[in-house]
């Protein structure tokens, strides 16, 4: 999945794929100043990147057989934290993987400390050929 990342939002945030496992999927990206808002904290969308990401192409590798692809129709985010630093991981774990929805929840934490820096859920449309 790695190798489809370059080119593309996830390339440019530095976002990898860690492991993939039966309704789970681990990423992670390094925190740099690119990726900091202008008061130096790490900005939202930089969480928001990687976990979409994440969920993203949880959905993707855990589409029913004879799908053809899929659309994100909701995400929410909660921030409990935020970094300066080091590495941010995520792990998405499915809540429904359905015939035309899944639903993916995601935590990322701050690799160094350990903390929860935010929740993320998303809603995933599956999409069919016509």
């Amino acid at each position: 999945m790695n190798a489809r990342l370059p080119g593309s939002l996830p390339g440019l945030m530095g976002i990898e794929i860690t492991e993939i496992r039966d309704g789970e999927l681990d990423a992670q990206m390094p925190v740099q100043p690119d990726k900091l808002a202008p008061n130096g904290f790490l900005h939202a969308a930089s969480v928001i990147a990687l976990a979409d990401t994440a969920c993203g192409v949880a959905t993707w590798v855990h589409m029913p057989d004879g799908a053809e692809s899929f659309t994100t129709i909701e995400l929410k985010s909660n921030f409990l934290g935020t970094a300066r630093d080091g590495e941010i991981t995520c792990t998405a774990k499915a809540q429904h993987m359905g015939r035309t929805t899944q639903v993916w929840d995601a935590e990322v934490k701050h690799t160094e400390t350990g903390r929860t820096i935010a929740l993320f859920r998303c809603s995933q449309m599956i999409l069919w050929p016509r």
